[in-house]
This record gives structure tokens, C-alpha cells and sequence, in this order.
């Protein structure tokens, strides 16, 4: 029988103040309570606003990338303010601050992107030099690699602001997770769901991480009955992948690991940001495998792109920030 924690000493879990980092958090509370048979008022949530989330008007690979929707909230888990942090993983930059681990994942929602209009149904009923909405540089990438035609324009902010620059006109579609809509019980928002086959979704895409000190092992053990093996899995061979590439440059990264049994599947891919070229590939192999995979298949894109390809896309190593995903 577990003595800790209690609704005199709850356990504090930190997350953005959105309303989908919010259902991301209550979840994963709802989880552990279920699992250990504890109270709500076992529990409280600590709503952190990040840099990225007080910065709206500029892009974020302009203002240093999404490690901006993180670093508030790794600085309170340090400074133990509060217990664990819940994220969702696409947006969580390869390493953690010293201290710091995530070894708990819960199991993975539709990883697909969600096409979101008032007045079209798919991509390809898109018109000619239609107008779309993305802060993703990945999305933006992989809809002029296919779409060279369309333009472009900066779209950040929750669901419900990006639904009102929608019907405002900013722009005539724009993309969202299914993930994210469906745990926000919203996924009538869309349009309809794209297929990998069509445009491979953010790494980790659909995964809840949640992050805790390294040496908190009454943390560990909590979250230990939570934590989902077949996300875990993917996530680690998707996340193995972009650790490669983290360190050798800066472009629009897309890639999904799936199982069938102990068999896992990966794909991935890097653009050139303006969408004009593409490189792509896959492993297959035992799950217990995926991030050698991972990493092997980031070698092999690396050695595909041409020179002039690492010229244009820079090194990210040398601003110190991680890919914008």
C-alpha cells in the first residue's frame, strides 16, 4: 500500500495551461489514479505559460524552436516545484536538461494530421494558390513538396484561435494532430484524417511523454504501472532517428515506427524547407531493435542528401537549438 502521495502532500503535475496540454495532464493524473487506486485530491495540476506560449506573432524556428514550450516547465521540475511534467513528445527536443528523464509513456492516439477547412474536404481539392495556414515547418515543407502551388502563411495559437482565423479568412485550411482533437473531444473539426502514406506525421506524434527527476525513484515506481510498452517502442526508435539528425541540422523531419508484434516498421524523411526536394526511406526489423534502426536510418538519409542539401538547411549545432518539427 502506497503512503504517498496523499491530499496532505499531493503529487504536483506540470504542464502548459492550454486546454489540450490540460486534457494531456488530466489524463495522465486519471491513469495514475486508477492504477494505484488513489483520490483526485491526491493530485494537483500546475499550469505553466512557456516562451512559446506568451510569444504568438512571430514563427518558431525564428525565436529558437520548441524547446521554447518546455524549458518554464523543466525549471520547475528542478527547482521541485513541481513532480512530473507531461508533454506531448512531438513537441520535446531530443535531450533533457542534466537530471532530467522521460521513461513514461501512455499509449499513443492517432498519430495521422487532421485537414481542417470550412470550405474543402481534402488536399487535392485545394485550388490552385490557395492559402494555408502553418507554424509546423514540417507540414509546410511536405505540402509544397506536393503542392508547390499553394501559399504559405504563419498560423500558431490553440485550436480555438486557429479556427478563428479560419473563418476570418487568413487562410482556407490548416492543419491540426487527430491526436490532440480527439482528447479534446473535437474530432468533427476535421475535414478528414491524412494517411501516412500521403504525409508521414511528426515524430513522436500522438504520444503523451512524462518527465521526472532522474533520481526520484518514488516517481519511478508511480509511474512505472503506467507506462505503455508498445509506445514506448515506437517512440524510442521515431525519437533515435531525429537524435541523429538533431545534431547535423536544421530541416522539416516527419517519421512514424509501427509494430506488428515483436515487428517494427519505421520510415522517415527530411525536406528542404521550400519543399523542392525530399529524401526518404524505411527499416523493418525486431522491436527490440528500433533505435539502432532509428539512428541508421537517419545515416542513410544523411549520406543520400548531397552537399549543396546540408548548405541550405545549416547546422543546428552550432545555434544550439533543436529542428523544428
Amino acid at each position: 500500500m502506497i503512503d504517498w502521495p496523499n491530499s496532505e502532500n499531493t503529487l504536483k503535475i506540470g504542464t502548459r495551461g492550454s486546454p489540450l496540454a490540460l486534457a494531456q495532464a488530466y489524463e495522465t493524473r486519471d491513469r495514475l489514479m486508477q492504477a494505484h487506486g488513489l483520490a483526485e485530491n491526491s493530485f494537483e495540476i500546475v499550469a505553466i505559460k512557456t516562451t512559446g506560449d506568451r510569444i504568438q506573432n512571430q514563427s518558431l524556428q525564428s525565436i529558437g524552436g520548441k524547446g521554447l514550450f518546455t524549458r518554464e516547465i523543466e525549471d520547475a521540475l528542478l527547482d521541485r516545484r513541481i513532480d512530473i511534467a507531461v508533454h506531448s513528445m512531438k513537441d520535446m527536443p531530443v535531450l533533457q536538461p542534466d537530471g532530467l528523464i522521460i521513461d513514461c509513456y501512455l499509449p499513443r492516439e492517432d498519430v495521422r494530421d487532421a485537414f481542417v477547412s470550412h470550405d474543402f474536404a481534402t488536399i487535392a481539392d485545394l485550388p490552385q494558390g490557395a492559402v494555408v495556414g502553418s507554424s509546423s515547418l514540417r507540414r509546410r515543407s511536405q505540402l509544397l513538396y506536393r503542392r508547390p502551388d499553394l501559399h504559405m502563411v504563419e498560423f500558431r495559437g490553440n485550436v480555438q484561435t486557429r479556427m478563428r482565423k479560419l473563418t476570418d479568412g487568413v487562410a482556407q485550411a490548416t492543419f491540426l494532430a487527430m491526436a490532440g482533437l480527439n482528447r479534446l473531444g473535437q474530432p468533427e473539426l476535421a475535414q478528414s484524417a491524412i494517411d501516412p502514406e500521403e504525409m508521414l506525421p511528426a515524430l513522436a506524434q500522438g504520444a503523451i511523454g512524462v518527465e521526472r527527476r532522474r533520481d526520484d525513484e518514488r516517481v519511478a515506481s508511480l509511474l512505472s504501472a503506467i507506462t505503455d510498452a508498445d509506445t514506448t517502442a515506437r517512440v524510442e526508435a521515431e525519437r533515435a532517428f531525429l537524435g541523429r539528425l538533431d545534431g547535423s541540422c536544421e530541416t522539416p523531419i516527419a517519421g512514424l515506427a509501427e509494430l506488428d508484434g515483436e515487428h517494427l516498421w519505421l520510415r522517415g524523411e527530411i525536406l528542404l524547407p521550400d519543399g523542392s526536394r525530399r529524401f526518404d526511406g524505411e527499416r523493418r526489423g525486431n522491436r527490440a531493435d528500433g533505435p539502432a534502426m532509428g539512428r541508421d536510418l537517419a545515416e542513410e538519409l544523411l549520406a543520400k542528401a548531397p552537399d549543396d542539401f546540408h548548405d541550405l538547411i545549416g547546422v543546428s549545432a552550432m545555434r544550439g537549438s533543436p529542428p523544428v518539427r
